[in-house]
C-alpha cells in the first residue's frame, strides 16, 4: 500500500482570497466612481490587507502540518523550523472521529480525533477535505472496520 497524505483543506482559505479580492476590486470601483468615496475605498483596502495577512498565516499554517498513512502506523507531522512527529501504530487506534461545523457539512470538510491506546490518547486535525472517507481509510488500514462496510 503506498503512503496516503492527508493535510489541512485548502478550501476555506481560497474563499478567504476570492473575499479578499472582491473587496479590493470594489474598493477600487470606489476610486474610480467618485473622488468622494476615498474614505470608503481605504477602509476596504484596508480591510481586505488584514485580511489578506490572516489568510496567509492560516494557510502557511496548512502546509507545516500533515498526517501520512502507511501499512503499519500513521505518522503526524507539524512544524518546520521545530518540528514535532507523532507515530502512531495502526493497531493501536482505538476509535476515529468526524466533528463539522454547518459551513463544513457544506463544502465537505470537517474535523478530524483519532483516539488511540495510551497516554496522549487523542490527535485532531482541523478541517480536512472528505473527513469521513478519511476516517473509513484509517479504520480500513487498522483493521477496526470491514473495506464493505460503511459506518455513519
Amino acid at each position: 500500500m503506498a503512503d496516503t497524505v492527508i493535510r489541512p483543506s485548502i478550501k476555506l482559505i481560497k474563499a478567504g482570497y476570492m473575499v479578499v479580492v472582491l473587496l479590493a476590486l470594489i474598493g477600487f470601483g470606489c476610486l474610480a466612481n467618485d473622488e468622494s468615496l476615498r474614505s470608503v475605498a481605504i477602509a476596504l483596502f484596508a480591510v481586505a490587507g488584514l485580511c489578506a495577512l490572516m489568510l496567509i498565516r492560516g494557510h502557511i499554517k496548512r502546509r507545516l502540518i500533515k498526517i501520512t498513512l502507511g501499512s503499519q502506523h500513521l505518522r503526524y507531522e507539524a512544524g518546520v523550523f521545530s518540528k514535532s512527529t507523532r507515530i502512531i501504530q495502526l493497531p493501536k487506534v482505538q476509535d476515529v472521529r468526524v466533528d463539522q461545523s454547518l459551513l463544513q457539512r457544506v463544502v465537505n470538510i470537517g474535523n478530524l480525533s483519532i483516539e488511540t491506546a495510551g497516554e496522549a490518547s487523542r490527535l485532531t486535525i482541523e478541517n480536512i477535505d472528505a473527513p469521513q472517507s478519511v476516517a473509513e481509510q484509517i479504520l480500513i488500514a487498522a483493521g477496526k472496520e470491514d473495506s464493505t462496510t460503511h459506518g455513519l
